[in-house]
């Protein structure tokens, strides 16, 4: 780290730029924005088994491939589309992955038409507020939680695909549910002063 440069999480440090301005402007900021939301599913779901900097490389032909996640849009793709989002290498070409982002984006329509917004729905989880954790280093943050659970039970519930306790929790960490930005990290304070 150079001199004079903030402390960051630990995952972020050694990262590509593109590591390090998602750490510093996106992860932990709190989602309220359904299409932003709905990204931020698919992705997630995307990256299980991979690594995030894998997906955040890719973000780019994810939001071109998926019609910038506009889910009224990937809701009617066809089983003709999927096959040709099979060939592109700007995406994660794994079928189940594929298919799931159109089979959730059919469930996230469902949550919105039941709850006025997917942001309605999902923020119930943690009362409207997102959670303050104190972590010492990333060593102590968990993989899941009692929450991350429910609503991974309840998704799939719901007919959601690729939505497994830990993808949920990192989800959760992504869209700004749960500050999980480590004490020592700049932005473990303006998470928490914002909430």
């Amino acid at each position: 780290m150079a001199t004079g440069e903030p402390k960051r999480c630990g995952w972020s440090l050694g990262g590509s730029p593109l590591d390090v301005a998602y750490h510093d402007t996106e992860w932990g900021l709190p989602v309220h924005d359904d299409a932003k939301l709905f990204e931020f599913l698919a992705l997630e779901g995307a990256q299980a088994g991979l690594s995030w900097s894998t997906i955040l490389k890719k973000r780019e032909g994810y939001r071109a491939a998926f019609a910038r996640f506009d889910v009224a849009k990937v809701a009617r793709f066809t089983p003709a589309r999927v096959e040709k989002l099979l060939l592109n290498p700007a995406i994660v070409r794994n079928r189940l992955k594929v298919e799931s982002t159109v089979t959730n984006a059919r469930a996230f329509i469902a949550v919105q038409r039941e709850f006025g917004t997917f942001d309605a729905y999902l923020w119930r989880f943690v009362e409207g507020r997102p959670l303050q954790n104190r972590w010492k280093s990333g060593a102590n943050v968990p993989a899941t939680t009692s929450i991350s659970d429910a609503l991974s039970k309840d998704l799939a519930k719901r007919g959601f695909r690729f939505v497994g306790t830990t993808i949920m929790y990192a989800f959760m960490q992504a869209t700004g549910m749960v500050n999980d930005h480590t004490v020592e990290c700049f932005r473990h304070e303006q998470l928490r002063e914002g909430s």
